[in-house]
């Protein structure tokens, strides 16, 4: 089972290439805030907990999160792995994602981290907010806080991951395809 992490701060293209190696590797996607919706939307146990919380505005703790996401992970047992994409974010959250995989027989290959120079990022993520509408990819200021939140957030991962040497920094410069032909060719060594 190939399971990765995918890594990047806000408009390296994380999305646009999750795409891409789902349909080239068969992959399910597993993005923390698409579970989270889907489970309050069908109003599972672990959804009607989660959303106790956010109707408080609190953060829901990873025990429910890692709840969610064991649940993914054994639905789709069948599968060839998953991409994570939003999680984890923190260090505790990669010692229970490792647990959990653990416990499952199967393991995080490899972290795939996007490098994007700063000043592409505001530039694709303006762009994509004329062509999006998200008001948060409006507002530079909004971006500029964006990245430095996501920079100080995943140190502590890119130095947990490097730590099991799974850490791959990957040049997201260039296009698209470029860009996934790079994420391929890692991926495939592994």
């Amino acid at each position: 089972m190939l399971n990765l992490v995918l890594f990047g701060p806000p408009g390296a293209g994380k999305g646009t290439q999750s795409d891409k190696l789902i349909e080239k590797y068969g992959l399910i996607h597993l993005s923390t805030g698409d579970i989270l919706r889907s489970e309050i939307a069908a109003k599972s146990e672990l959804g009607i907990k989660a959303k106790t919380f956010m109707d408080k505005g609190e953060l829901v703790p990873d025990e429910v999160v890692i709840g969610m996401i064991k649940y993914k992970l054994t639905e789709n047992n069948h599968s060839k792995g998953f991409i994570f994409d939003g999680f984890p974010r923190t260090k505790e959250q990669a010692d229970a994602l490792d647990k959990l995989l653990d416990e499952l027989d199967t393991y995080i290959a490899a972290m795939l981290a996007l490098k994007v120079e700063h000043e592409e990022l505001v530039k694709r993520l303006l762009k994509r907010g004329k062509n999006s509408g998200r008001p948060d990819d409006r507002n530079t200021e909004v971006i500029e806080n964006r990245i430095k939140v996501y920079h100080n957030l995943t140190s502590p991962l890119i130095k947990y991951y490097s730590e099991q040497n799974k850490y791959q920094a990957i040049d997201g410069m260039g296009t698209i395809d470029e860009t996934f032909n790079r994420l391929c060719q890692k991926i495939d060594t592994l």
